[in-house]
């Protein structure tokens, strides 16, 4: 069993309104950590805004926020006001987040994501430990504890990265029989180092789950910055057809080209105790911190998240 246990934020289909009971559930149902997601729903801070006032205990984590879409003071300024209206239980996660989103959907240059990230990161850390910046900022008051930075990191050198500066790295779509790869390059990492990673959780057998995964995986593994992950753990020839299809415009041939093979390996199915047995694997394989986003209707969303919580 994980020392912690993650919840993603916003939950699927649940308006921020509608959280407060859930939330709190989760907390009460063993949850350790909410952690929230950033694509094209609510931004990564609100909804642990809101959570920092509906929990006592639970740690609160932007996994992640993008780094070119904000400018560091913003950043720093946000991760201070939510370490602050937590108590000291903030965690700020950031990363480059992908192509897709930064030049295409905000119209911002996707350049050199790894001095970005290496930039805003060495930023946060001076400005979030109440000191003056390079470019001259600093905050007005600066978090009573030190915060936390993870960084999103998929390959080597962002991963070496994580290991050099930060406290943690998060990953994200990782197949099981990647985790070792994945978990090689985190050698010399300092005591307390986290390897976080979010798990999409739908209960059922195949017949019932395999549409939505076929969907949601070239959905997301044609993403370029995906697709490359995918090839640096060797599994380059298995998306080829998938990526190619999704390239041509064909959604419906690549749903069909992904190898379920692989999407077996990353999402996780079946019953809530075959969930949380497969979930065991990845803890074993390295994993600190399995993060859930539990995939179910509206109305068997509570049952869902107790079934997988570790009260």
């Amino acid at each position: 069993m994980a020392e912690r246990w993650g919840l993603t934020l916003p939950l699927p289909a649940t308006p921020l309104a509608g959280h407060e009971e859930l939330v709190k559930r989760a907390e009460a149902a063993g949850y350790t950590d909410l952690w929230s997601g950033e694509t094209n729903g609510p931004d990564g801070f609100t909804p642990l805004a809101l959570s920092a006032a509906w929990t006592e205990r639970a740690r609160l984590g932007t996994g992640i926020v993008g780094v070119f879409q904000r400018g560091p003071a913003l950043l720093a300024q946000e991760a201070a006001a939510l370490a602050d209206a937590s108590g000291g239980r903030f965690v700020l996660g950031i990363g480059s987040s992908s192509d897709r989103i930064v030049e295409g959907w905000n119209g911002i240059p996707f350049e050199r994501p790894l001095s970005r990230v290496r930039e805003t990161l060495d930023f946060l850390r001076t400005a979030l430990d109440g000191d003056r910046t390079e470019s001259g900022f600093k905050l007005e008051s600066a978090p009573a504890e030190r915060v936390p930075i993870v960084l999103a990191a998929l390959r080597g050198k962002m991963l070496k990265l994580a290991v050099d500066r930060g406290d943690g790295a998060f990953t994200n779509f990782l197949p099981l029989g990647g985790l070792p790869k994945v978990a090689a390059q985190l050698g010399g990492a300092p005591d307390g180092f986290e390897l976080l990673c979010r798990f999409f959780c739908i209960p059922g057998e195949r017949e019932a789950v395999e549409p939505l995964a076929r969907f949601m995986f070239s959905s997301y593994i044609t993403v370029p910055v995906y697709a490359a992950f995918y090839r640096w753990l060797g599994y380059g020839e298995e998306i080829d057809a998938m990526v190619a299809a999704w390239e041509s415009g064909d959604r419906q041939g690549a749903a069909e080209a992904a190898p379920w093979d692989l999407i077996e390996e990353m999402f996780i199915f079946g019953s809530p105790a075959e969930m949380k047995e497969r979930i065991g694997a990845f803890v074993d394989g390295g994993v600190t911190l399995p993060i859930l986003t539990p995939i179910t209707t509206p109305d068997r969303l509570a049952e869902l998240i107790d079934a997988l919580g570790q009260a």
